[in-house]
């Protein structure tokens, strides 16, 4: 029987555009809550019940607003979390729930509900991929696994499994990608091996020598702290562009991936930012958004060796 545990990781919503309109989310006196603008003019009227710790005229922010909750007295559909408007008030989709609230963003992409189907969103709440199936993994090294047919399973951990259906595998236009044999170039998903998805123009391969020029200084950083003896070729990190310069992101984002082809670091750790020029770089940061490459290179470097001393046995060392 086919089962994918579902575990909780959630991104913080790191905002990057430059908005013109300050946004502040407000509460009724009945405590439901909307959104105003800096002039008081109502956005989304004060009709959502939401279940984070939110302040009255807290601003929102990121390129969308979220309503953490529901509108009053409404029942959830299933795998539904939350409301997805853009800044002029229209609706845009209804979060994927996954675990305890919204789906996170991965690769640029979050899952979203519509008529009981999964599909994906970019930060913008543009529709990238269409829901069509019943259930879809989130977005690792250019791929995602998805089902019909399938269904929930609680499991005695409190987490949810999926059992049963049709599986297959797509890539970043939503289509259908057969397995090929394995090679150099291929990436495992779940057993089987598929083409390497990503390709690159000069400006973003130079973007990514950037960062094939610090792999094993940032390799030793990311694998200090890990208790089992690695390898050099099992500490070589792999940078990819997941997402492109567009409306309200000026970016491109780089994240890292391990010798297995999986996401490295948690939800902001480990991921960059390079400018749409290609010529600065920085790191994504969750007080700051985000900071400069060089800047957050010496934090890392100053942290590692911290951590080296106060844990000597750890096997991964810092070159010296």
């Amino acid at each position: 029987m086919k089962k994918i545990l579902v575990a909780i990781l959630l991104m913080p919503m790191l905002s990057f555009s430059q908005e013109k309109e300050v946004l502040k989310y407000f509460k009724s006196k009945d405590s439901l809550v909307g959104v105003k603008n800096q002039n008081g003019k109502i956005i989304v009227p004060a009709q959502f019940k939401v279940f984070s710790d939110l302040k009255d005229g807290e601003l929102v922010k990121g390129e969308t607003i979220y309503f953490d909750g529901f509108k009053n007295d409404e029942k959830p559909e299933e795998n539904e979390w939350g409301y997805v408007y853009d800044r002029k008030g229209n609706f845009l989709y209804k979060p994927f729930f996954y675990d305890n609230g919204a789906d996170y963003f991965s690769e640029g992409a979050r899952r979203f509900v519509k008529n009981g189907k999964v599909g994906f969103v970019d930060r913008n709440g543009t529709v990238i991929i269409k829901p069509e199936h019943d259930f879809v993994s989130p977005f690792n090294y250019g791929y995602a696994a998805f089902c019909d047919g399938c269904d929930w399973e609680k499991t005695q951990d409190e987490h949810k499994a999926i059992v049963g259906g049709t599986w297959g595998v797509m890539n970043f236009k939503g289509e259908i990608v057969k397995p090929v044999s394995k090679s150099e170039n291929t990436v495992e998903v779940d057993g089987k091996y598929f083409p390497n998805p990503f390709k690159y123009n000069e400006k973003e391969k130079n973007i990514l020598q950037f960062f094939e020029k610090q792999n094993k200084k940032l390799s030793e950083l990311y694998y200090v702290n890990h208790f089992t003896k690695l390898s050099e070729n099992e500490k070589k990190l792999f940078f990819e562009i997941i997402e492109r310069p567009k409306e309200n992101f000026p970016f491109y984002q780089i994240n890292t991936y391990d010798y297995r082809k999986l996401e490295a670091g948690l939800s902001y750790e480990f991921k960059f930012l390079a400018s749409q020029d290609g010529k600065t770089i920085y790191a994504m940061d969750f007080e700051n958004g985000k900071i400069l490459f060089e800047k957050w290179l010496e934090a890392q470097i100053v942290e590692a060796e911290n951590f080296q001393k106060e844990h000597p046995d750890h096997p991964n060392k810092l070159s010296k």
